[in-house]
């Protein structure tokens, strides 16, 4: 029996005089990835974590750690947990929708982390209906804020399906400008064949994102790894990188759009000669056994 999810938040999404109440659900997960603990080696047995005073070198007990903020290089100013309380935003379970806008408005850099919005009462079905119809029938996402654990945060609300999509977006301050990244690149301009060619590749590798399709090879690695461990085999050995072969830009362009050094297509081998084979999934054992 399949277990209904549990709700991370619960409140009322609000534009206007409209509302209905909410539930807030997790959309990404990493929960069913392999996980580890530490041991120690000589007796096998898990290593327990404690914080150590820096100077006396002996453990803290947990109600004598508090925050503090440096000011200068040791030198501390101490925070106690009710004054940090004491300017957590106050909530009032709203979310409150600010404005509406054209999804493509926001830069993909301010997404942070998806959830899944659906109504948490049948009574705020129809309301809860009527505002996702809204924003699908005008193409526009929502803009709302909320205090959603302990901090205020400003989130894209989308329709999606039966439900909605709420993204929490990154604060200004937290988004580093993109010049300290790009101001080494040089000014270039690229046209001819060299373009063209470029503009054919991308045409004949134009497609759609289906998640399925994208393995996570370190995860399937590590569940091949913990497999052979359990079964007494041979640990699967890495394959060394063949170092790819150096070749000047424009030849690298001919020879991925399938052309000879004189432009003309080559020939092309038959489809039956070789199947394609998808990658190997991970194995169950992972998600029924947990490695120690």
């Amino acid at each position: 029996m399949q277990m209904s999810p549990r709700a991370q938040w619960k409140g009322y999404l609000k534009f206007g005089e409209v509302s209905c109440a909410i539930a807030l659900y997790t959309a990404v997960s990493t929960s069913e990835r392999i996980s580890f603990h530490t041991l120690n080696r000589e007796t096998g047995n898990r290593v327990r974590r404690e914080f150590i005073d820096g100077e006396t070198g002996k453990p803290v007990p947990r109600e004598d750690q508090v925050k503090g903020y440096e000011l200068n290089k040791d030198d501390y100013i101490v925070l106690e947990p009710e004054e940090i309380s004491a300017v957590v935003p106050e909530s009032d379970k709203i979310l409150h929708v600010k404005a509406f806008l054209a999804c493509a408005e926001i830069d993909d850099v301010y997404f942070d982390r998806p959830y899944y919005l659906a109504p948490s009462a049948p009574a705020a079905e129809e309301a809860f209906t009527l505002i996702r119809e809204g924003m699908r029938a005008r193409k526009v996402a929502a803009i709302a804020q909320t205090v959603l654990f302990r901090r205020l945060r400003t989130m894209m609300i989308r329709a999606h399906g039966k439900g909605l999509i709420a993204t929490t977006l990154n604060f200004d301050y937290e988004v580093r400008p993109a010049k300290e990244a790009f101001e080494d690149v040089p000014d270039m301009t690229i046209k001819g064949e060299m373009l063209d060619l470029a503009k054919h590749i991308i045409d004949t590798k134009t497609g759609t994102f289906h998640a399925g399709e994208f393995d996570d090879r370190y995860e399937a690695a590590l569940a091949d790894l913990v497999k052979a461990k359990i079964e007494g085999k041979a640990i699967p050995q890495r394959k060394p990188a063949t170092p790819a072969k150096v070749t000047d830009l424009m030849e690298a362009l001919r020879q991925s759009a399938g052309l000879d050094g004189k432009g003309k297509a080559k020939a092309r081998s038959s489809p039956r000669s070789k199947k394609a084979t998808k990658p190997r999934a991970p194995s169950s054992s992972r998600t029924q056994r947990k490695a120690s």
